[in-house]
C-alpha cells in the first residue's frame, strides 16, 4: 500500500469483508481505524468507492432509507474479497510504513501469523533505524552548542519528542512481537 488511495482502499475493503455498509457507516467506521483527528470527509471517500466499484471490487445496491431517501448499500464482490486476502497475506516494507502499519494492523484479524509477525518485525526495525538516527541527531546538538545547521530549540524538541515516540512504539512492538512468537 504505497498511497493513502491504496490504504483507503485496503481498510474499506476490509471493512465490506465484514458485511454489506453504507457510505455514512463506512466513514464512521473508518474514523474509528484512522481516529478522530485525521478526517475523512465525504469528498476522499465516495471517489475512492467510484473507483472500487469500477475495478469490480465492490457493488452497490440501492436499499430502502427510513426517510423518503434510499441508501446505497456498497458490498465486496469475490474479485474484492481476493485482493482484500491477497493483501492481507503480503508483508513487504510497504506494510510497516506510518499509515500502512496502522491500517494493516486495524485487520490483523484475517491476517496469517506468519505475515502478522513479519509487518510486526518489519515495523520494529523501522523504528529503530528512525530512533538511531534521531538520538544520533540529539547527540550532535548536544555535543556543539551551535546545533545542527538549521535546527533551532523547536526542532530540537521535536526530534526529542519523535524519539520518544519512537522509543514506546518500540517497547510495544517487542510486546507484541513476543505474543505472536508464543501463540505461533
Amino acid at each position: 500500500m504505497r498511497s493513502r488511495s491504496e490504504s483507503l482502499e485496503f481498510a474499506l475493503l476490509g471493512l465490506l469483508s465484514q458485511g454489506p455498509l453504507h457510505g455514512y457507516e463506512l466513514r464512521k467506521r473508518m474514523i474509528s481505524i484512522y481516529g478522530p483527528f485525521r478526517a475523512l470527509s465525504f469528498s476522499v471517500l465516495y471517489p475512492q468507492l467510484h473507483r472500487m466499484l469500477d475495478a469490480g471490487l465492490i457493488q452497490e445496491n440501492v436499499a430502502e432509507g427510513t426517510g423518503r431517501r434510499s441508501r446505497i448499500v456498497y458490498a465486496i464482490t469475490t474479485k474484492g474479497q481476493s485482493r482484500f486476502e491477497a493483501i492481507s497475506a503480503s508483508s513487504g516494507p510497504d506494510s510497516w510504513e506510518d499509515e500502512s502499519f496502522e491500517v494493516r494492523f486495524a485487520f490483523f484479524g484475517p491476517t496469517p501469523a506468519d505475515k502478522r509477525l513479519a509487518i510486526l518485525e518489519g515495523r520494529h526495525r523501522k523504528l529503530a533505524e528512525k530512533a538511531t538516527i534521531l538520538r544520533t541527531d540529539l547527540e550532535k546538538v548536544a555535543a556543539d552548542s551551535s546545533g545542527l545547521e538549521g535546527i533551532d530549540k523547536y526542532l530540537v524538541e521535536w526530534r526529542r519528542h519523535s524519539l520518544d515516540s519512537a522509543q514506546r512504539e518500540i517497547a510495544w512492538l517487542e510486546e507484541m512481537i513476543n505474543t505472536e512468537r508464543k501463540s505461533s
